[in-house]
């Protein structure tokens, strides 16, 4: 098992480490050209700039029993085809029980966001440190549910 994570503009990589440094889980953080990491736990990745390049490689690299941290809902069902875990840095699990669900909400999202004449739609509410435990919390319990599957 390994933790993958999206890290372009990810709030949640340092829990990610300090919750893999706890279970000695392996890290990798990928990012594009247009992020700087740095880590001195995870191995950093960063890939080309282009379009989804990073959504790309880590779909590559990503094999079974991995969990994958990312908030894209396209690449929470290609791991998922390839038997990994995933999860929404609110803590949310991607499963195959409700990933066409939530595809289907964000196709609906964008359509209508496209048929609006004005664009300007809310972005997300500010992170709290209750979001932070939340994560923590549902990060941890996914690792002991399959980490000896």
């Amino acid at each position: 098992m390994r933790i993958l994570v999206d890290a372009d503009a990810c709030p949640v990589v340092s829990i990610v480490e300090q919750i893999a440094k706890k279970y000695q889980i392996s890290v990798i953080l990928l990012c594009d050209t247009n992020h700087i990491l740095q880590s001195d736990y995870s191995e950093v990745l960063t890939v080309g700039a282009g379009a989804d390049a990073v959504d790309f490689k880590l779909v590559s690299i990503c094999q079974k029993g991995d969990i994958v941290v990312t908030q894209d809902y396209g690449v929470a069902a290609m791991i998922l085809g390839k038997g990994a875990y995933g999860i929404h840095q609110s803590g949310r699990w991607y499963t195959n029980d409700n990933i066409d669900q939530m595809l289907m909400e964000r196709h609906l999202a964008k359509k209508a966001r496209n048929a609006k004449k004005r664009n300007h739609i809310k972005g997300p509410a500010k992170r709290t440190a209750e979001d932070d435990v939340r994560f923590a919390e549902s990060l941890e319990k996914l690792i002991h549910k399959y980490r000896e599957v």
